[in-house]
């Protein structure tokens, strides 16, 4: 466990214990009957109190810099956890990064002549295009685009270029095999370095954990598609 999630973790077990506490030690008292009874302290559900006006969110800085402290009303996004630049851009470069690779997985069914890159082509599909709809989602609940003007996608590691994928368009049987292994190799290389660079300076909790998650499987998945090409 990180020791942020520690700090969170410890944090909402104190909140929770501390309301218990005080109801014990106030029924232990409670024996002169109403009139020497303290009076409650106003809570945020009873009617009328009024709300907090001091209350802040603290929010990472960029990599290098400090953290610092936000209004309620100045944190974008109902629910949001707290981000950095990096979190965003990670998500902003991660999906069209999965995007190709899904392009490259769905010419498989018709044209792979070995079963097992059928299966691990079928597999990233089943995984990478919901978590393209997660990473949307990321984004609009934060009220962000997903675009980058100006940004040529083409140049991040792993990403294939059109004269690679024309050649694996036209790839048939065992030559196909091997071009997608090797392409979707390189490509889950670009993946986990993207996602690892990520865990070393993300704030964000949700895209830490995704980001480990892309890593762990498609880690996994390379292991899988040499195999293919050793056997």
């Amino acid at each position: 466990m990180t020791g942020r999630r520690a700090r969170v973790l410890a944090a909402v077990t104190l909140a929770l214990a501390l309301p218990l506490v005080a109801w014990v030690v106030f029924a232990a008292n409670d024996d002169s009957g109403p009139a020497t009874r303290p009076a409650a302290a106003p809570t945020g559900s009873t009617p009328g109190s009024p709300a907090p006006t001091d209350a802040t969110v603290i929010m990472p800085g960029r990599p290098g810099e400090p953290a610092v402290t936000r209004a309620p009303g100045e944190v974008r996004g109902v629910g949001s956890t707290p981000h950095n630049e990096m979190d965003v851009w990670f998500v902003r470069m991660m999906i069209p990064h999965h995007a190709q690779a899904l392009e490259m997985a769905r010419l498989a069914p018709d044209r792979a002549a070995d079963p097992g890159v059928r299966a691990i082509a079928d597999r990233i599909q089943a995984s990478q295009d919901p978590e393209i709809g997660l990473m949307r989602a990321w984004l609009q609940n934060r009220g962000l685009s997903a675009d980058v003007a100006g940004h040529d996608h083409g140049t991040m590691r792993g990403m294939q270029t059109p004269e690679a994928m024309r050649q694996l368009t036209d790839a048939r049987g065992a030559d196909f095999d091997q071009l997608f292994v090797k392409m979707m190799t390189e490509h889950h290389e670009g993946a986990i370095e993207m996602a690892t660079n990520l865990l070393t300076v993300g704030a964000d909790q949700q895209l830490n954990e995704f980001a480990n998650s892309v890593a762990t499987e498609q880690t996994v998945e390379i292991g899988r598609m040499r195999e293919i090409l050793a056997g």
